[in-house]
C-alpha cells in the first residue's frame, strides 16, 4: 500500500516519527482561522460588526448560563493565560454597554446587558441558519460530534502540558 500525501504546513516538522501531529497541527490551524473568521462574520449578521473573535467569545461566556462571572472565571473556562487580553476585551464590551460589571469587594463581576442579550440571540439564529442547518450535509451524528469534541479537550491537555515542559527548558 503506498503513503498518503502528507498534508502539513510544514514539511520540516512533518519528518520522522510523530509526524501525523503535524496534519492534525495543520488542521487545527485551519479550523482555528475558519472558526475565527466565522466568529466574526456571523456576529456582523447578528448586528455587530466591531467585535473581535476574543470579543465574541468573551461576550458568550459573559452570557453562558446567565450567571455573574470574574475576570479569572473567564479566563479559566476559555483556557486564556493572557487575561490582559480578556480585560481589555471585559472593557470595550462594557464601554458598548453589551455587558455590566460590578464591584464586590476586590473582585468585579460582570454579566450581560438587556443588549448583550440580544445581541447573542441574535447570533444564535444566524448560526442556526447558517451553520446548523447546513450540518445536516455531514454523515456526523451528535454523538460523533461530542467525541470530536472530547478528542480536542484531551489534545488541548496534551498541548497545555508540553507548554509547560517547553518553559522548563
Amino acid at each position: 500500500m503506498s503513503e498518503k500525501r502528507r498534508i502539513v504546513s510544514s514539511r520540516h516538522l512533518a519528518e520522522g516519527e510523530g509526524w501525523e501531529t503535524s496534519e492534525v497541527e495543520y488542521g487545527l490551524i485551519i479550523a482555528y482561522n475558519a472558526f475565527h473568521r466565522w466568529m466574526t462574520r456571523c456576529m456582523a449578521a447578528a448586528g455587530n460588526s466591531d467585535l473581535t473573535p476574543l470579543e465574541i467569545l468573551v461576550l458568550h461566556n459573559v452570557n453562558h448560563r446567565g450567571k455573574d462571572k470574574r475576570l479569572g472565571d473567564i479566563c479559566f473556562l476559555l483556557n486564556i493565560e493572557d487575561s490582559h487580553t480578556v480585560n481589555y476585551a471585559l472593557k470595550k464590551l462594557v464601554r458598548m454597554e453589551l455587558i455590566e460589571s460590578e464591584k464586590r469587594g476586590k473582585e468585579v463581576f460582570y454579566r450581560t446587558s438587556a443588549a448583550g442579550q440580544a445581541l447573542c440571540e441574535a447570533y444564535r439564529t444566524v448560526r442556526q441558519r447558517c451553520l446548523i442547518d447546513g450540518m445536516s450535509n455531514f454523515d456526523l451524528t451528535g454523538d460523533d460530534l461530542r467525541e470530536i469534541a472530547s478528542s480536542l479537550r484531551s489534545l488541548s491537555g496534551q498541548y497545555d502540558q508540553a507548554s509547560r515542559a517547553a518553559a522548563s527548558l
